[in-house]
């Protein structure tokens, strides 16, 4: 009969491909570890794991079994999550995934609100891009994900909390700066700098500008960071949400936005989970105070 824990430890050797490392990481002997998977191997009639002293490589059939594996061990997860949920769905351990463009604009304004109507919530946040983001949920790496939609969530589910526009930022010397609103007709493309492939807000910022993806640009950058630094030394304009304007352009003066007066909301903020997540309570507890704290951030002065 094959165990959980024989489970645990075949998907640690598949994680590292070494029987050494996935011994540290499941804080047992590289013995132990050894003997659990080809007991395991036996009980299954094929070998999961091709190894010698200095490679380990996955069978045919044991990719077949690990992936199989990785869904046992996710639900085994979501079983021991209900107990936890039972008292209380925001006490405990919760992951949850960021994309760069939302999450230094986003957190200042929610972390210490968590923190103060959760006290005994503990948060792993890691930062990624979207496609990163969108496996790590599936796989039950993260439980939960903050994303900009549209993109594509292969299956997963997605709770809105926000909506937004994008404004075009430009040095105060270019002919179109300070208006209040512009059309994406009236912006010069060769001239506009957008972040690298990869970034889903460059895709939403294409797209609610009608602009192909074979355009060349400029500059690409990382961080719209770069890119604001980039507009201030005059070297083109940018586009960026409304959620960053405050933190962009408070210490830069010499640039100007203007509405991208195009049909909106140019991009949609969202919670994103797998629907048998366990935790739906607790998702459903942040996605209401996500709403009622970004409302009151950004409720007119």
């Amino acid at each position: 009969m094959i165990t959980l824990k024989q489970i645990d430890y075949a998907l640690a050797v598949s994680q590292t491909l070494h029987f050494k490392k996935a011994a540290e990481i499941s804080f047992v002997s590289p013995s132990t570890l050894s003997n659990a998977i080809t007991e395991m191997e036996k009980h299954l009639g094929f070998k999961v794991f091709e190894r010698d002293n200095k490679k380990v490589f996955v069978t045919t059939l044991g990719a077949e079994f690990l992936k199989k594996a990785q869904s046992i061990q996710l639900q085994i997860f979501e079983i021991q999550k209900l107990v936890e949920n039972q008292s209380d769905p925001l006490s405990s351990n919760i992951s949850i995934g960021i994309i760069p463009t939302i999450s230094p604009y986003f957190l200042p304004i929610v972390l210490p609100k968590i923190k103060k109507a959760y006290p005994n919530l503990t948060l792993r946040i890691e930062e990624s891009q979207s496609n990163i983001l969108v496996n790590k949920v599936k796989n039950g790496e993260l439980n939960m994900a903050i994303l900009a939609l549209p993109y594509n969530l292969e299956g997963l589910t997605s709770l809105k909390f926000w909506e937004e526009d994008f404004y075009w930022i430009a040095h105060h010397e270019n002919k179109n700066a300070g208006k209040q609103e512009i059309r994406a007709t009236q912006l010069e493309h060769s001239e506009l700098m957008l972040l690298d492939d990869g970034h889903c807000l460059k895709d939403h910022i294409l797209d609610a500008c009608k602009i192909s993806g074979d355009s060349k640009h400029v500059v690409k950058a990382s961080s719209l960071a770069t890119l604001v630094q980039l507009v201030k030394g005059n070297m083109g304009s940018t586009l960026v949400p409304h959620m960053a304007l405050g933190q962009l352009l408070s210490s830069n003066k010499d640039l100007l936005k203007s509405h991208l007066n195009e049909p909106g909301p140019h991009r949609e903020i969202s919670l994103i989970m797998r629907p048998t997540y366990s935790g739906m309570p607790g998702a459903e507890l942040l996605k209401t105070l996500f709403t009622n704290s970004l409302n009151l951030h950004f409720k007119p002065k």
